[in-house]
């Protein structure tokens, strides 16, 4: 009758470790899940944004500008550059007019 409750104490020890175990496992995993779902989401928590939705035809659109923003470069890299030789051809002519 010894051996029997020896062994009772310790089927009941082994329980109480086991559910202290698992309520220790628990409570670690819901007190690290708000840390992973933060490092998960790249936006701050605070400021939901949604995603800006584009139609197909506002994409050309954006190419248009995209095209028009470039010639516009090109334009003043035209008035610079006929500045520039207007500036070397008056330059040119004046000390011949003066000779």
């Amino acid at each position: 009758m010894i051996k029997s409750s020896t062994n009772l104490l310790e089927s009941q020890m082994n329980a109480r470790f086991i559910k202290l175990t698992l309520a220790a496992l628990i409570s670690a995993s819901i007190g690290v899940s708000p840390f992973a779902v933060m490092a998960a989401d790249p936006a701050p928590a605070g400021a939901p944004t949604a995603a800006p939705v584009t139609t197909p035809d506002a994409q050309p659109e954006k190419a248009a500008k995209k095209t028009a923003k470039k010639s516009k470069k090109d334009k003043k890299a035209e008035k610079k550059a006929k500045k520039k030789s207007k500036k070397k051809a008056k330059a040119a002519q004046e000390p011949t007019a003066q000779q």
